[in-house]
């Protein structure tokens, strides 16, 4: 097998939003992993071309590595072409992906959110992958990975890119609050005061250093997501209609992530967008910070100082939703294509590859064999943070991913916003979420 090295100087942001419990993760060996009888493709066949759409927010060196990967297998397979269309963020790319299908030109493949699911299934657009590999290779997987992956028993993508919340804090500043910087904060009491010592006002009594930030807009819910799952509820069901946004452990994560800016002053009130948390967190504005292990390469490359990452802080128990993006492969094309495109699949997630993905990106590796690999295990004994939120998988569960999971996604990020701003008091928020989603998807539950 041809190995990928390729090494990021600096990564885009990407964003991400985003397994059924705490499970064991279980790998397959590679060799069984890898095996499949249905992508044969002889070499003296017809060529194949594979329209290949990947969301990337800002281009740079994400694209350089997907054209290297395109690349290598053309070399393996020469019969097989991949063209990688980049398509913006993941909602431009769902977009696309939408309007190609309903124009009759999908995509052969495409990373999509693992999210997406049950809005590619209303529209019958995707191929059911779960007889085109042996079982081994989903067991290759790590279990809270695969909860987005499928409807019932059905598989209908592999994970490719994806991720957990983490916590990311200040070394350094941790010392200059005489906090210990070996040891993060462990539940919701310790955050509270470790964030009130690391909340510095300048002379004129403005804040110039904040002890935490969770981003507040776009992945509100993911954020919202995680706290409640540390109350020890989820607020969705596995079958994508029933959402559980108004129970009372929702109302008290809610509570606590609006009380971190309005009443603990620790956190900037009102709105905190996604994409500048990171740039605070590196430049020093914030000491903590809730993000995205998909940000793990750019705060290594660009922070100038001692960081550390740790689980989330539990509440009743250890907790953060999955995120982030799989590999799916369309309904509509020959099967020349799907066998290419499955053969594909299982070329990028190969251990060696999975390997240098996470280390190139700070994406979790998908695999408990790509854990295994020298690569990932040097990397790992080099720089520890790596392997934090895998570890973190044990206490992992599925996204918020619904019918209608665009609308109802943006619905319930709208209240919560409203609930950070003070415009709503956490229960009225979370009620009329409820009411909301209810009306959305009682369409399909019949």
């Amino acid at each position: 097998m041809k190995k990928v090295f390729l090494t990021l100087a600096a990564i885009a942001l990407v964003t991400t939003a985003c397994g059924q419990g705490e499970s064991t993760p279980k790998a397959a060996p590679a060799s069984e992993a890898a095996s499949t009888p249905d992508t044969t493709v002889k070499q003296d066949a017809k060529p194949v071309e594979l329209q290949f759409y990947f969301p990337v927010a800002v281009g740079g060196p994400i694209t350089k590595l997907i054209d290297q990967l395109a690349s290598d297998f053309h070399k393996e397979n020469p019969t097989i072409t991949v063209k990688p269309v980049y398509g913006g963020s993941y909602q431009d790319t769902m977009t696309k992906v939408v309007t190609s299908v309903q124009g009759g030109t999908s995509p052969d493949l495409a990373v999509l959110l693992s999210t997406d699911l049950y809005s590619l299934l209303s529209m019958n657009a995707i191929e059911d992958l779960t007889p085109r590999f042996n079982k081994g290779y989903f067991n290759g997987f790590y279990d809270a990975f695969m909860g987005n992956t499928k409807s019932g028993e059905t598989v209908w993508s592999v994970p490719f890119q994806r991720s957990t919340i983490v916590l990311y804090y200040n070394k350094d500043l941790f010392k200059k609050a005489g906090l210990n910087p070996d040891k993060a904060p462990a539940n919701w009491t310790e955050m509270r005061e470790a964030a009130s010592k690391l909340t510095v006002k300048d002379s004129a009594g403005k804040t110039s250093q904040w002890g935490i930030e969770i981003p507040s807009t776009g992945y509100q819910y993911w954020m919202l997501q995680a706290l409640s799952l540390q109350t020890g509820t989820n607020i969705v069901s596995n079958d994508g209609k029933n959402v559980y946004f108004n129970k009372p452990e929702v109302q008290e994560a809610l509570q606590y992530y609006t009380d971190l800016g309005r009443k603990d002053k620790v956190m900037p009130e009102g709105t905190l967008e996604w994409a500048t948390v990171p740039s605070d967190f590196i430049s020093g504005k914030t000491a903590m910070m809730y993000h995205t292990t998909g940000n793990l390469t750019k705060v290594k490359t660009d922070a100038k100082f001692d960081f550390g990452v740790s689980f989330l802080p539990a509440n009743k128990k250890y907790g953060s939703p999955t995120g982030g993006g799989n590999l799916y492969v369309f309904k509509s094309i020959p099967e020349d294509r799907k066998k290419a495109a499955v053969k594909f699949i299982e070329f990028l997630t190969q251990p060696q590859r999975v390997a240098q993905w996470s280390i190139d990106t700070g994406y979790v590796g998908t695999t408990k064999a790509a854990y295994e690999t020298d690569l990932l295990k040097n990397y790992v004994k080099d720089f520890p943070q790596a392997a934090v939120a895998r570890d973190q998988l044990q206490y992992a569960d599925s996204e918020l991913s619904t019918f209608q999971n665009g609308q109802v996604t943006k619905l319930f990020n709208d209240n919560i916003q409203a609930a950070l701003l003070g415009n709503m008091s956490p229960k009225e928020a979370l009620d009329k979420s409820q009411q909301q989603a209810d009306d959305i998807l009682k369409t399909f539950r019949k």
